[in-house]
């Protein structure tokens, strides 16, 4: 089904696909994964552009204007862009919080949103729109996405662009989370450097919260550990800024508790916490790792936590806790291979990748290796932006990423 529409500069058309949840079962159930194709009203011919959003468990942007999101216009210029709401997410088949389903149901079920789901929906995606090849370009885990597409389907693409997501192939997740921890704690000491009067703040608010019951707008209690989660903010450019000026509100304001509930809003998109160890899980168990893993240096009160997701969550989050004994399944699952690495090592695929020198979620070490295991891969790697590059400065660095597959750097 699709539909086709104007807005200023651009045309614009929705496309919804029939897939099957489970590729691998010809009698599975259907879901829709929605798609939006977005082009210029001159470049209606122009190749495919596919967007893998970051996440996981999060929708592709919306185009706002022709400038919006901040990539788009360089994009525009040699492709016609489709964005992907990823299944389980926008206006594909939303998860929600599969009731009237048992918990190995629900478990079940969930095994299916992960990246090589996602990318044999894309690939049964671009048959039905009878495109022979496409360029694609991910953010993040959309970066773990194209990964995928490089190890599984590769006939199907052109060229692809990664910023910020270089998966660590090879490496168990308490490996990841080891380093991960250990941005955490550099980001905590610029942020008290930069705001050296936070530091005794947040002591106060997690003393005031330990012992009083504040209610988030929502019903839930803002518990000590779950303010500390607002840590996952200090990886952003403006990340510093925005959790500075939060903390300035009165701590029982309505605008310092609706903007804490806003910034930890976990259960708008359920499976971003419930699959988030699982996206770096590549043949093992995650076992609930950043819990198992986390250094001791966290238990001083004041350090904030980045973005990690632990099993209290599911009981303390309202809107998690129908999915908490399938969160617990899944973080047991033996789960299968994300990636080939000898498919990788003989890539023909153009591909280049921005790394982030100083990324909080993405280990840059880890993404070298993985950079330097795939064939013909060519990397930027750069201290000039923090994880959300391609959205403080999208035209730039996807000119950059274009320009690097295609010889002009």
């Amino acid at each position: 089904m699709s539909s086709s529409y104007r807005t200023p500069g651009l045309i614009i058309t929705d496309h919804e696909f029939q897939l099957p949840l489970d590729h691998t079962d010809p009698h599975s159930r259907s879901i829709t994964v929605f798609a939006r194709e977005v082009a210029r009203p001159d470049g209606q011919e122009r190749p495919f552009l596919v967007f893998f959003q970051g996440g996981p468990g999060f929708e592709a942007p919306r185009p706002l204007t022709a400038q919006q999101p901040a990539w788009l216009p360089r994009a525009l210029q040699d492709f016609r862009v489709l964005l992907l709401d990823q299944r389980g997410t926008g206006r594909s088949s939303p998860i929600g919080l599969l009731s009237g389903m048992t918990p190995a149901e629900q478990a079940a079920y969930l095994r299916h949103f992960r990246a090589d789901s996602i990318v044999r929906d894309a690939e049964a995606i671009r048959q039905a729109l009878g495109v022979e090849r496409w360029s694609v370009l991910g953010q993040s885990f959309g970066g773990f996405c194209v990964t995928t597409y490089l190890s599984s389907a590769p006939e199907g693409l052109r060229e692809a662009f990664i910023t910020g997501g270089l998966p660590a192939l090879g490496h168990h997740p308490d490996e990841v989370y080891h380093a991960t921890y250990a941005r955490v704690l550099e980001r905590n000491k610029r942020f008290y450097e930069r705001y050296p009067q936070n530091r005794q703040r947040v002591t106060e608010l997690l003393t005031y919260l330990e012992g009083e019951d504040v209610r988030l707008p929502g019903g839930d209690r803002l518990t000590a550990r779950r303010f500390r989660q607002l840590g996952h903010l200090l990886g952003m450019s403006d990340g510093l800024e925005r959790l500075h000026y939060l903390l300035e509100s009165p701590f029982t304001s309505p605008a310092f508790l609706y903007d804490v509930q806003s910034a930890l809003s976990f259960g708008r998109n359920p499976v971003y916490a419930v699959l988030h160890e699982a996206c770096w899980a590549d043949a093992c168990i995650s076992g609930w790792s950043a819990q198992r893993v986390m250094p001791e240096a966290f238990a001083a009160p004041e350090m904030l936590t980045g973005e990690m997701v632990f099993p209290w969550m599911f009981e303390e989050y309202a809107a998690l806790r129908p999915l908490r004994d399938a969160a617990e399944l899944l973080a047991r699952e033996p789960w299968g291979a994300l990636y080939d690495a000898t498919r990788l090592r003989k890539n023909s695929v153009p591909l280049a990748a921005a790394v982030y020198a100083e990324d909080m979620y993405v280990e840059r070490s880890f993404s070298e290796e993985t950079a330097a295991l795939i064939g013909g891969a060519r990397v930027w790697l750069t201290n000039e932006y923090e994880h959300d590059g391609l959205r403080v400065d999208g035209e730039r660095v996807l000119g950059r990423l274009i320009d690097l597959t295609r010889g002009g750097v």
